[in-house]
Formats: C-alpha cells, structure tokens, sequence
C-alpha cells in the first residue's frame, strides 16, 4: 500500500469513527446539546481535528441523515423489480418497517431527532425528497393499475408515509407497552397487515 493510499485509508476510517461518535451523541443528547466538543470527548480527540473533516455539527449531522436514507432507498429500490405496483407497495411498507426494526439508530436520527430547520433550506435533506418521490411514483403506478382512483397523489402518499412512520416511531420511542398482550415484533408485523387489509378494500 502507499502512503497516498494509507493516508485515504485512515482519512476515512477516522471519518467513519466521528459520525458513529456524533450518531450516539445525537440520540444521547439531542441536537441542540451537543457539540463539536463532546462528539471529539466521545473518541478522545481534540475538536480541532473534528473541524478537519467536518466544518460543523450540522455537516455530520446532514451525513448521517443521508447515510441512513441511502441505505433505506438502496433496500427499497430493490423492490423496483416487482411488476405488480400494489404488491411492491405492500412490500415497501415491509422493507420500512423492517429498517426500523434492524437501524433503530439511523431511524431516530431520520425521523425523529429536531435539527434547525435552516438546514433544509440549505437543501442538505434532497435524498429524503428522493424517498418521498419513490413513494409517489409508485402510488401514480397504483392508480394507472386502477387502484386509488380519485385520490390526490400528495395526500394519499401522505397518508400512507404516516402509517409507515406511526408504527415505526412507536417502535423506536419504545412506546408500545401499553399493548401488553403483544410484542414488538407482532404489533409491527400484524399492525401492518391490518393497514394493508383496508387499503386491499379501499
């Protein structure tokens, strides 16, 4: 190996240990308690060598929402190989819940951790408006099939993102104790097929 490469090499292994360090500080903390400082404290740095890869906590926290969206969308655009478009829908919703399930991590910082919002004006979330966009495609795709006729494409991708999203986020805020008679895993999965059976009647 040369040293160029050597240097490649640890220039982003030393990448990969600052956003698992921020991931953790994030979830621990919340967006606005933590800082450069404690994510360098996490990994035994100084937060000057922090500021050499990243610029700010907004940056790495970006990252880390494009890194779990990159994931999602990879899983979910396997599915793009199912002909018929309610069952890749169906699908969809699995694949969703099932990445909640196995990154509950990456989940909370996608979904559920506040971050400022100048950040999406800045246009650092384009890859969440890449999800989204997967999911109303496929609805129109439904509707060409004859399926959700008369429904508004917006509102109806709305509606079923927010099924998806309740779920998980019950899953992921450790909020379904109160169903005392189910596990997780059985409120996730059958919750599911209930939302599938009235959107099958719909």
């Amino acid at each position: 190996m040369s040293i160029a490469e050597r240097k490649q090499e640890e220039k982003q292994e030393m990448h990969k240990r600052i956003l698992d360090a921020a991931r953790k500080i994030f979830l621990e903390k919340g967006y606005e308690k933590t800082s450069m400082r404690n994510i360098a404290n996490e990994i035994h740095y100084s937060p000057g060598m922090i500021y050499f890869h990243f610029k700010d906590k907004s940056e790495i926290f970006q990252e880390l929402h494009k890194e779990g969206f990159r994931l999602l969308l990879a899983q979910l655009k396997i599915l793009d190989t199912v002909g018929d478009p309610f069952e890749r829908l169906k699908a969809v919703g699995r694949v969703f819940i099932q990445f909640a399930q196995d990154n509950k991590d990456y989940y909370n910082l996608m979904f559920i951790v506040d971050e400022p919002a100048k950040s999406s004006e800045e246009g650092g979330f384009q890859i969440a408006q890449e999800a989204i966009s997967h999911l109303m495609e496929l609805v129109k795709e439904c509707q060409a099939a004859g399926r959700f006729q008369g429904m508004d494409v917006e509102y109806f991708s709305f509606m079923i993102l927010s099924s998806f999203h309740g779920i998980c986020a019950l899953f992921c805020k450790d909020r379904t104790t109160s169903f005392q008679n189910r596990s997780n895993e059985e409120l996730m999965k059958y919750g599911y097929e209930c939302f599938i059976s009235l959107l099958e009647k719909g």
